[in-house]
């Protein structure tokens, strides 16, 4: 059924275990197999079955690609055989202890092989055991067009276009945050009157909306660590700002009601760190009288109970500009150190957890350009830091992906990808499964 074996041999992940080689030798062969099918002989066959498998390891680096979801990439191929073993020579376990360790980029080809491949792919069984065994890609999904959101996987460098949400023009031009959390990524906004969460899922590469918190809310914090995220803060549908926080869990989609903060504050921003919720600056009052909090807050998961941390945030006040007219804390944890992007002097700081103070320890790319912080994003991608942005130009100009990996010594920021595209990112999220 396949002539070449790259869908089901990942090229950037280790081979630990013997059910991996076990994969490798015989995966691919008792497929074709079991399916009575022959090795492609002609060139015109293979460029047929090519196009009903694309297969997102052959493209070139900086190609850019529509995620297909697996019913999409399985078009007409339904197979009445009973798979339910998947690689019949391995078993079931084998199989799917060996599929954990393909890249997500192959996941759509090897859905499109039957209908358990298929169903195993989106049941979220694969995602399920490769978190449990540590086993994560983070790809980074951002959106500079106010209509259209795009994924970025930062070890193939590809760049890939999400489908089209369906949505009014009040939510376009609404104020949004974004969230990944799970296998979901999670866009908030408002619509009228009322707030509404669009939801999309990498199981079916589709959009749905329908999703409500208890307290619905904007300009919060928020971060995710595995299937749960936690937001805090921000404001209602009235503008009051909020101390109330909610857990989301992606695995079962509820929301559950935390207790609140020490302190009302919205335009925050959030970080998981050694176990715990942060939530780091933002701005406090009323909605007429804005005071910007240098303070943080931690929450602990265990004692669920929060304390107050100062001199947390990096923001430095400007007397020249209103509390509002900056960007929240660009801020992002690597291997449990927190960094923040100073965007006014164009510099990367370090929090001292024990001094509770910042130093700065080097530079950002020097052409990652915001308008006081907004446009720009700073975010933790595994191992290593990202910055997603661009130089302002008049018109559509580049978005340019630049990497830092912290073990590895002083900021040196690497050029992963670059592309024609508007150079303002409105919204960000980065997604690790």
């Amino acid at each position: 059924m396949l002539e070449d074996r790259s869908c089901l041999v990942p090229r950037d992940f280790t081979r630990e275990s013997n059910n991996w080689s076990a994969c490798m030798n015989c995966s691919v062969d008792m497929i074709e197999i079991q399916h009575g099918k022959r090795p492609l002989e002609n060139n015109q066959e293979d460029e047929v079955v090519q196009r009903k498998l694309p297969k997102l390891s052959d493209a070139r680096d900086g190609e850019e690609v529509v995620v297909a979801s697996p019913d999409d990439q399985a078009g007409d191929q339904r197979h009445d055989e009973d798979t339910s073993s998947l690689i019949p020579s391995i078993g079931r376990d084998n199989s799917v202890s060996s599929l954990i360790h393909c890249s997500r980029s192959d996941y759509g080809a090897i859905a499109s092989l039957n209908r358990s491949f298929r169903s195993l792919i989106r049941s979220g069984e694969l995602y399920r055991l490769r978190r449990q065994q540590g086993v994560v890609e983070h790809w980074v999904y951002f959106s500079c067009h106010l209509r259209q959101w795009e994924a970025f996987d930062p070890i193939r460098r590809r760049w890939m276009h999400l489908p089209s949400m369906n949505f009014n023009e009040c939510f376009v031009f609404s104020d949004k945050e974004s969230l990944a959390v799970g296998t979901e990524l999670l866009v908030f906004g408002k619509e009228i009157l009322s707030h509404v969460i669009y939801r999309y899922s990498i199981l079916t590469n589709s959009w749905s909306s329908g999703m409500e918190m208890n307290a619905p809310r904007c300009l919060f914090g928020s971060a995710s660590s595995g299937e749960i995220a936690i937001l805090a803060g921000g404001c209602d549908s009235q503008g009051n700002i909020l101390s109330s926080a909610e857990l989301y869990n992606s695995e079962t989609g509820t929301w559950k009601t935390l207790p609140s903060m020490n302190k009302r504050r919205k335009m925050c921003s959030a970080v998981f760190m050694d176990n715990k919720f942060y939530v780091i600056g933002g701005i406090g009052g009323t909605e007429s009288s804005n005071t910007l909090l240098t303070c943080g807050e931690e929450y602990d998961l265990k004692t669920e109970k929060w304390t107050e941390i100062s001199s947390m945030s990096p923001v430095r006040a400007r007397g020249d500009m209103p509390a509002t007219s900056e960007a929240p804390p660009l801020v992002a944890v690597v291997n449990n150190d927190l960094y923040a992007a100073d965007y006014a002097d164009m510099e990367v700081r370090k929090y001292d957890k024990q001094n509770k103070t910042w130093a700065t320890i080097g530079r950002l790319p020097e052409r990652a350009a915001s308008m006081n912080g907004w446009g720009l994003a700073f975010r933790a991608c595994g191992d290593r830091l990202i910055v997603i942005g661009g130089p302002r130009t008049m018109g559509e100009g580049h978005i340019e992906v630049n990497s830092w990996v912290p073990s590895e010594g002083p900021p040196q920021w690497n050029l992963l990808g670059r592309k024609r595209s508007g150079s303002f990112v409105y919204n960000c999220a980065v997604m690790g499964c």
